[in-house]
């Protein structure tokens, strides 16, 4: 999959052709930008064997953000997450920093890692995007809010009990209910079919837009854009 990610940025995906992603990550330390920083979090299940499954769009959409900073991931000192640190370069202005992160453990456990990222780095609540899947939400369609609860989603209720609230920004990736009967946990651990897949890359750079979008125009422009 991320083979076809980086052949739609060779031929001029609408996500890259976007991105205000500085590609140089020494600009982290640059002493012209911005002191705020977002914290941007993944959220999914790690390792090989979750890696195609619908609960983990929050990596894929990390990733595609990881690629438009030019940069790879690495293990953060708090030993809890990986991490890319890179920072938004609109044109003409220094733009705030962004973190990246995957949580080490599974979905149930992100709340830890996020709590000490967020100390670490200095981020509040409001600074804070988490992508996700959303089962109430169509695939390969998108919604933006602040706040609320946490629908079922183990991540986000792991994230609202380590931060102490819920007021932090989420992408909600839609992956639609399961067909018929079958069991909502299967459906989400389980791999996107085959129709999804073709589609999967587009919604993947909408998601990663729309966190862009957060971070330079606001929440209302970026609903406006992108819940639909």
């Amino acid at each position: 999959m991320i083979h076809l990610f980086n052949w739609l940025r060779r031929i001029g995906s609408p996500g890259a052709a976007r991105s205000h992603f500085s590609r140089s990550v020494p600009g982290w330390k640059d002493e012209h930008m911005s002191d705020d920083v977002w914290l941007v979090v993944g959220l999914g299940n790690p390792g090989p064997a979750y890696a195609g499954h619908r609960h983990n769009v929050g990596y894929l959409v990390t990733d595609e953000l990881a690629a438009r900073m030019g940069s790879g991931w690495r293990a953060h000192k708090t030993g809890r997450a990986d991490v890319v640190e890179g920072r938004l370069a609109p044109p003409g202005t220094p733009g705030p920093r962004v973190v990246l992160a995957r949580p080490r453990g599974y979905m149930n456990e992100s709340g830890g890692p996020v709590k000490a990222l967020a100390t670490f780095y200095k981020v509040p609540p409001e600074r804070i995007i988490a992508i996700h899947d959303e089962l109430d939400i169509a695939f390969n369609t998108l919604r933006v809010k602040l706040g609320g609860g946490d629908n079922g989603h183990n991540g986000l209720r792991s994230m609202r009990g380590s931060l102490g609230t819920g007021d932090f920004y989420r992408v909600r990736a839609g992956i639609g209910r399961p067909p018929g009967r079958q069991d909502v946990a299967d459906f989400v651990l389980s791999n996107y079919s085959t129709v999804e897949k073709k589609e999967l890359p587009f919604q993947v750079m909408d998601a990663a837009d729309a966190v862009e979008s957060l971070m330079t125009e606001g929440l209302e422009k970026t609903q406006q854009r992108f819940n639909s």
